[in-house]
């Protein structure tokens, strides 16, 4: 009589007897045929998955008892994943008394590992031959290179597939298993094949493990495309699962403490189960340029089901606002549970659901923010402004657009596919911007190749050069029909920003904090002769007007000045500085013009605006000063409380034109977290945290979210309305720290009224 069990790593681990006889059916058929399996109690059901269906035969043949069989196979797992770097992975230490979890074996390729086998009795050359198999994928074949067979032998063999017997002690063999350093990642099947050398026929036994040996990309082996030299490095861009996404303005730089958690116990399954859904093929899965291609793709929804379903409308009914995400955890769970995308996200969501995917399958990775970031949707590498004569910009010309700030990610990988000194970091981005063969994705794209101005060069080049180095170019249509133009060459890609990587806080740190100015890897200093040059040799491959460089000098030189500290609910000005150059009188005619704005460079409702009129003798100078009361912009602001200014000058007696824009964001509270600096495994603590409301409304529909890695998963707490000018209180709650290290704990609020507001503190978990 034959019983059919499923088998996989949630199954209680006494289902199967190994002393018994199994024959293998390869029957991949998916779980919707339910009476197949058989259910742990309270287990998780995952209908996505594939597995092999093993036959349990109660009947063995006399004749077959000859056959060396698999009693037991332990992986090692403790030993093998601290050599391998995957001991923060929590499928890697099941935590005792969990009966529906079992731990897993998770190495990286390119390195060996070793396995215990014990057999029914003593191995024998003479009598026995022994063929250890590593296969992948639901159809795995030899020439494809998904389907390995080994043999065993006494030689070492890295960057290649061997099995090495290390020692062997009466029934039970430890061999080491060497792996090369480009096979796909994903979840390998282990299966041994035992055959009896008889003198008539050789009877064959097959065993096949019941878990998977997940396999990941390796930065710390020299052969993986992968590789980087620098343990400090690989402890930020791989091993670090907390971190900092920058936003803001480039003169208000504020950082938002992000819950990477790539080591949560579903994140393999997830990253994989994602990869399979991409339609990338097994053979190319252990490529990461065309790895971190897909991931930059599944994680938007537009085209193929992704990961979180964008949305800039400032509406969030049916979801989660963006703003009010501290981490990836949640998103990814609740991603994984329903295999629907989530809503909702932007452009600093996606990027740090990226960085927590990459850096799960061992690419290394960064988020990256770009302030004053331009997206250019012709391929001209301009971006184009237009105006009337009367300071408004005239929207139904304006596609091209300066983001506040956008964030993407930089990915780390050699290029082989790309000449020579083109490898290093690439940046590929998530946000559904604008399609690539056919597709929303962007990258992996040189950073070096960027530098430089080479857009041909895959990926993408051309739109990411657009958004850290295009000029912009500003229209001005005069209402009889003449049209003239301002140029200006150093107003995209500023302060280009990252957190620090462990270890080097105090010598490169932006003000004493831990974020890292990376402008200088993505372009030449502005104005200097090799980013001109830069640009010129990227105009060549776009669609530039030739006559756009074509400008007069100008003799009124005008700067806009406005404060960067203003705390939401505080009064603001405007400060115009003008200076006439020239040797005659100049007349002045200026509209200035405060605008809320979202952090897209989407204008919404008008401030408030003023026209002026300024007469300059020769090499005079003057200043013009705009007084902006919160009971002008409270009310209209949007997600993230930025404001724009735009000035509209003309000179009368030149016909020269001045036009700026300039965004400011209105700074929020911090929130003040009260928290132990040291606990213990298991030892409950508890969180304090607050702030002041600045507004002279009261904050509705209050809640805090309190997450860390290791720490404590995603939770939320509602409090009460909050008054003007009273405190936000998040009392006293306990939690329980699950694993040690060193930790962050985050904190985050999020109201009608106030949001993206967060903060973090280090925990240190003994």
């Amino acid at each position: 009589m034959s019983r059919y069990y499923s088998r996989n790593r949630y199954s209680s681990t006494g289902l199967l007897d190994r002393g018994r006889s199994y024959r293998s059916t390869f029957d991949w058929t998916p779980r919707s045929r339910t009476s197949l399996y058989y259910r742990e109690p309270g287990c998780h059901f995952d209908i996505r998955d594939y597995r092999t269906i093993v036959e349990l035969d109660t009947d063995i043949p006399e004749a077959d008892k000859e056959v060396l069989r698999v009693q037991k196979v332990n992986f090692n797992i403790a030993e093998n994943v601290k050599a391998h770097h995957t001991d923060k992975f929590e499928i890697t230490d099941v935590m005792k008394g969990d009966k529906y979890m079992k731990s897993q074996l998770v190495v990286r390729r390119g390195q060996s590992f070793d396995i215990e086998v014990e057999f029914d009795r003593e191995f024998s050359k003479e009598k026995d031959d022994l063929n250890l198999i590593f296969e992948i994928g639901k159809r795995p074949l030899v020439s494809k290179g998904t389907s390995i067979t080994l043999t065993l032998s006494d030689a070492d063999k890295p960057k290649q597939w061997g099995a090495k017997v290390k020692s062997k002690k009466d029934k039970e063999i430890v061999m080491t298993i060497f792996t090369p350093p480009d096979i796909p990642i994903g979840k390998w099947q282990f299966k041994i094949d035992s055959i009896f050398k008889d003198s008539d026929s050789k009877k064959k036994y097959r065993y096949t493990h019941e878990d998977p040996i997940y396999m990941l990309f390796n930065p710390w082996c020299p052969d993986d495309l992968v590789f980087l030299d620098d343990e400090n490095l690989r402890r930020e861009y791989v091993l670090n699962d907390s971190g900092k996404i920058y936003s803001g303005t480039a003169k208000n730089i504020r950082p938002k403490p992000w819950n990477f958690g790539q080591f949560e116990d579903f994140m393999l399954d997830c990253c994989f189960h994602l990869l399979e859904q991409s339609g990338l093929s097994y053979k190319v899965m252990g490529n990461p340029v065309n790895v971190s291609r897909k991931i930059s793709a599944m994680t938007n929804a537009p085209d193929d089901g992704g990961v979180l379903v964008g949305n800039w409308s400032g509406k969030y009914a049916g979801g989660t606002s963006p703003l009010a995400w501290s981490g990836s955890v949640r998103i990814l769970e609740e991603y994984w549970r329903t295999l629907q995308p989530v809503k909702y996200g932007q452009c600093w969501v996606f990027s740090g659901v990226v960085t927590s995917i990459a850096r799960c399958l061992g690419i290394p990775a960064r988020s990256v923010t770009n302030f004053s970031s331009a997206h250019d949707t012709d391929g001209s590498i301009t971006i184009d402004n237009h105006w009337g004569t009367d300071g408004k910009p005239l929207e139904e010309y304006n596609s091209d657009s300066v983001w506040n700030f956008h964030v993407w990610n930089d990915v780390w990988m050699a290029r082989p596919d790309l000449p020579t000194g083109f490898g290093g970091w690439q940046a590929i981005d998530a946000t559904p911007q604008e399609t690539s063969d056919g597709v929303f994705c962007a990258g992996p794209a040189s950073l070096e190749a960027l530098k430089n101005g080479l857009v041909n060069l895959p990926y993408d080049g051309a739109f990411i050069f657009a958004e850290v180095n295009a000029d912009r170019v500003h229209w001005i249509h005069a209402p009889d029909g003449q049209t003239s133009k301002q140029l200006v060459k150093n107003q995209v890609g500023k302060s280009i920003s990252t957190k620090l990587p462990i270890g080097q806080r105090l010598s490169g740190a932006i003000g004493g904090g831990d974020r890292q100015d990376i402008t200088n890897q993505y372009k030449y200093p502005e104005k200097s002769h090799q980013e001109r040059t830069a640009v010129w040799r990227a105009a060549q491959a776009s669609s530039l007007p030739v006559d756009v460089y074509d400008i007069k000098d100008q003799d009124v030189f005008i700067d806009m000045i406005e404060k960067d500290d203003v705390l939401v609910g505080q009064p603001f000005d405007v400060v115009l500085k003008i200076k006439n150059k020239s040797a005659a009188e100049r007349t002045v005619k200026a509209t200035l013009t405060a605008r809320v704005v979202h952090y897209t460079g989407v204008p919404a409702e008008i401030v408030k605006s003023e026209s002026l009129n300024i007469k300059l003798e020769a090499a005079a100078e003057g200043k013009v000063e705009m007084k902006v009361d919160p009971s002008d912009y409270l009310g209209k602001l949007v997600d993230m409380c930025m404001i724009r200014m735009n000035l509209m000058a003309s000179i009368i007696e030149t016909k020269q034109v001045h036009c700026e824009s300039d965004d400011f964001r209105l700074i929020k509270p911090d929130i003040d977290i009260k928290a132990p600096d040291a606990v213990n495994v298991a030892e409950e603590f508890s969180v304090e945290a607050k702030f002041i409301n600045p507004l002279p409304t009261p904050l509705t529909n209050c809640e805090f979210t309190v997450e860390g890695p290791g720490l404590q998963k995603p939770v939320k707490v509602k409090i009460a309305s909050v008054p003007s000018g009273a405190e936000a209180k998040l009392e006293a709650q306990k939690y329980t720290p699950r694993r040690p290290g060193d930790r962050k704990l985050i904190v985050s609020f999020h109201s009608t009224e106030l949001s993206d507001m967060s903060n973090d503190v280090d925990i240190i978990v003994k």
